[in-house]
């Protein structure tokens, strides 16, 4: 097989596929779609530019065309979740291309936005609903959908979602579909949860693999520059002067360190924008329009709010920051060399930075090149470290946010104590201990 033809998609399906150009299957859609319509649950292990999302949306296509089920208020027979809205907007958005030549209905949910519109819109039903885990049990807790008519659940990039904190959402979720129906889940790498969540959910699945676990894309170059924490906004600018770079996807750890570089690359005449969970939809959307348009060509995202960034032509992605979760590197780097085309990662590593470096290393088993200096910035750049040189894991940042615990915050609260509760441990003032060393002198 080695045309979509050859695949026994319908005919319906297959014109839509047609009409975009698409003539090849890629090896991730060649080993997952006669499977899925054999009807059988799936776990495939595949990183994000490899095709997936067709991989599943036609084989589900051709399977609603086949049953040819009219629409019942406030329920869906596919169901797609996703860890962001950026994702599940683009989800829904190749659903509707494929089914353009079938009557499929397709809404989409997520958080972010007022539930209202979304709550009007499923009154009707839809044959395929893309939803953000959180927002989806919010509209099920409201009544406004339910999940009984269910022919196919599928989890896609399931590890980013476990990642975000979506397991305890994810099991309520599956405690409201139907034990008969087909599942899929899709994820760039395979964590234990993974395997355990394959166990329970999957009845029998049939596993595919375009790449070995927690491998980086083929098609990306991957270079390391070492740099010292406070040269690396000089750096960066040298390095976006390249003209070879159309368009450029900078990673930051945290929403905080995003805007920050956006008004440092701004100042110093680099037109950029950010993109990541502070900013409201319409900015997101058209921070992501102008990016793809090639108005921008530097878009500033942290690594929960670039899962949604499926643009072709972005071909280098820059890690200013490295991620503290290594496999997040995995993720990132997947966002250039989409659709066949080649891409270029480089990652700006200061001292403090070098275990995340070993642990990419470790989990992805490749050794990243050092990179020369820029022209000019040789002064800048540290020498690689020595091979055997111990690192120690940095102290402080937590594996979501990056940012440690403040006082009374939820993670630093023993378990049942509320923050009343807690301000009310606190030390006693100087008037009260004065009256606590009285109150014993005179005791004694």
């Amino acid at each position: 097989m080695s045309t979509f033809s050859d695949l026994g998609l319908h005919k319906q399906v297959l014109k839509a596929v047609t009409a975009e150009g698409y003539e090849t299957p890629t090896p991730i859609q060649l080993q997952s779609i006669p499977r899925l319509l054999a009807a059988r649950d799936l776990l495939g292990i595949a990183q994000t530019g490899t095709g997936k999302t067709a991989a599943f949306a036609l084989p589900t296509l051709h399977h609603l065309r086949l049953l040819n089920k009219n629409r019942k208020p406030k329920s869906a027979y596919v169901l797609v979740l996703a860890p962001t809205r950026e994702l599940a907007g683009q989800i829904a958005e190749s659903f509707r291309t494929y089914s353009s030549y079938m009557d499929c209905v397709t809404q989409t949910v997520f958080g972010g936005v007022k539930i209202n519109r979304q709550i009007r819109a499923l009154e009707k039903g839809c044959h395929v609903l893309v939803a953000t885990p959180g927002r989806l049990l919010d509209l099920m807790n409201q009544g406004a959908v339910h999940l009984r008519d269910l022919d196919v659940l599928i989890l896609d990039e399931a590890d980013q979602m476990l990642d975000m904190g979506f397991i305890h959402d994810l099991r309520k979720i599956m405690a409201q579909v139907p034990d008969e129906r087909q599942t899929l889940l899709f994820s760039a790498t395979m964590p234990k949860l993974i395997e355990d969540m394959t166990g329970q959910y999957l009845s029998d699945p049939v596993r595919v693999s375009v790449a070995p676990e927690s491998t980086t894309a083929e098609r990306v170059t991957q270079g390391v520059i070492h740099v010292a924490n406070n040269n690396k906004l000089a750096l960066l600018g040298k390095l976006l002067d390249n003209p070879d770079i159309d368009r450029a996807l900078v990673f930051t750890r945290t929403k905080h360190g995003a805007d920050k570089v956006v008004r440092k690359l701004i100042a110093k005449n680099y037109p950029a924008l950010a993109i990541h969970g502070n900013k409201s939809q319409s900015q997101r959307l058209k921070a992501l329009d102008a990016f793809k348009s090639g108005k921008c060509r530097i878009l500033i995202a942290t690594d929960i709010a670039a899962r949604g960034i499926d643009i072709d032509g972005i071909t280098h992605g820059i890690n200013f920051e490295m991620p503290n979760v290594p496999e997040q590197y995995v993720h990132r780097i997947g966002r250039t060399a989409r659709a066949g085309k080649d891409g270029i990662s480089i990652s700006l590593v200061a001292e403090d930075e070098l275990y995340y470096l070993r642990e990419i290393e470790k989990i992805t088993r490749v050794e990243v090149e050092v990179l020369p200096a820029p022209e000019g910035m040789e002064d800048l750049v540290l020498p690689p470290p020595a091979p055997n040189l111990r690192v120690r894991k940095p102290k402080g940042p937590s594996r979501r946010s990056g940012k440690p615990p403040q006082r009374g915050s939820r993670r630093n609260r023993p378990e049942g104590v509320s923050k009343a509760k807690q301000r009310s441990r606190k030390r006693p003032g100087k008037n009260q201990r004065r009256r606590d060393r009285e109150t014993a002198n005179a005791k004694g």
